[in-house]
């Protein structure tokens, strides 16, 4: 178990010189209290009052204007916990993908830590409307978003100034949406309660070993292998939070989501078969209500199938996938989520945080900037201006 809620199996691998050094790493990141850490606990503040959240409670329809870290994590936790949402979120999050329909009751949420992120931008400009109600997540300095900001009186919340956009899911990025949800950002902040889990700390380290030795012998592909629809954001989050923080100095990891059971069909070939520089994560949610199978329309061939539903038979899969990587030494970890929630979700982003930072800190690299990406961002600003 990796806590009450998620099943977890590890790496089969195992260097204890090197966990040795990946706990002491890790001993030091959290007494460290940086911003970024302070945000995954219970101590943190959020820069949004409940006055704010109070105001909006009315509104049932929000969009989100924002692109990479300042709208996945938002997405992440829409998706992953809808069923119990009863608000409507859509998500303007590249160009091309708009959507200019108004809807009763809309508010428009706009993120960018920079404030001058030049497709929030445009899309802003195209889809904000006279009378609208706006919120504003962007720094305290003198930006583009918030000058606009400030001439639609809008609402402005502070971005924090020492949390990059990818680490900020349960900051203000991310909780200010969750409470607009009506979910509560407490219950997603469980860093306190995590670091005195030793279950979860020793996983954790025994994790960033592993990889770490899977990078020493360049098995560079990250492949998860999905079996829940539900977090498929969840992994595109995931996806640039390694992609990102990892990719610098010719090293790094290349993150690849597979949907399953779809990529048995397709891509489970190569997986088994094909060259061998991939680790796998396995990912699967128990669902409480699931589509039953039709008993009655079953053919007397496949009997055994009566009284099962979808979930059954996805989870049989993963199990069955499992049981052949394991028959051929194809290296994986694996993550069973019990219950959704934001507890768990919040348990999540918690363990893939720390384990990023954490890699980063093993390759000597910093886990927090993202160079390469502010070259397009000048070279994009030359041509168009």
């Amino acid at each position: 178990m990796l806590t009450s809620e998620i099943s977890f199996k590890n790496f089969r691998t195992k260097k204890k010189k090197l966990n040795s050094k990946i706990n002491k790493k890790l001993k030091f990141l959290i007494k460290e209290k940086s911003q970024i850490i302070l945000s995954l606990g219970n101590n943190y503040n959020d820069n949004f009052s409940k006055k704010l959240i109070k105001k909006y409670n009315r509104y049932k329809n929000f969009k989100v204007i924002g692109i990479g870290g300042s709208s996945l994590g938002t997405q992440t936790i829409y998706d992953f916990l809808k069923d119990k949402i009863k608000k409507n979120f859509f998500f303007i999050d590249n160009l091309n993908a708009r959507s200019n329909k108004t809807l009763k009751n809309d508010v428009n949420l706009v993120v960018s830590k920079s404030g001058n992120t030049i497709e929030t931008i445009v899309n802003s400009n195209i889809l904000i409307k006279r009378k609208q109600k706006n919120i504003f997540i962007t720094e305290n300095k003198k930006n583009y978003l918030r000058t606009l900001g400030e001439k639609l009186k809008a609402d402005i919340i502070n971005h924090n100034n020492f949390i990059g956009g990818r680490y900020s899911v349960l900051s203000e990025v991310g909780m200010l949406p969750a409470e607009l949800m009506g979910l509560k950002s407490k219950d997603f902040r469980q860093l306190n309660s995590l670091i005195k889990n030793k279950k979860f700390l020793n996983a954790l380290v025994q994790n960033v070993s592993s990889t770490l030795n899977f990078i020493k012998y360049k098995k560079l592909n990250s492949i998860i292998i999905n079996y829940d629809a539900k977090s498929e954001n969840l992994f595109k989050w995931y996806q640039q939070l390694i992609a990102e923080s990892l990719g610098k100095h010719n090293k790094g990891l290349l993150p690849i989501i597979s949907s399953m059971p779809k990529d048995n069909h397709s891509l489970m070939q190569l997986y088994l078969d094909g060259f061998k520089n991939n680790f796998f994560t396995f990912f699967y949610v128990h669902e409480n209500i699931s589509d039953k199978i039709n008993s009655k329309s079953l053919l007397p061939e496949l009997k055994k199938l009566k009284n099962k539903n979808v979930s059954n038979i996805t989870l049989a899969q993963k199990k069955a996938t499992e049981n052949v990587f394991k028959k051929r030494s194809i290296p994986f970890r694996s993550f069973e989520i019990k219950k959704r929630s934001e507890k768990t979700l919040g348990e999540l982003f918690c363990f893939f945080l720390l384990e990023t930072i954490l890699l980063g800190k093993a390759l000597k690299l910093n886990p927090y900037d993202q160079p390469s990406v502010e070259l397009i961002k000048k070279e994009t600003t030359r041509l168009l201006f």
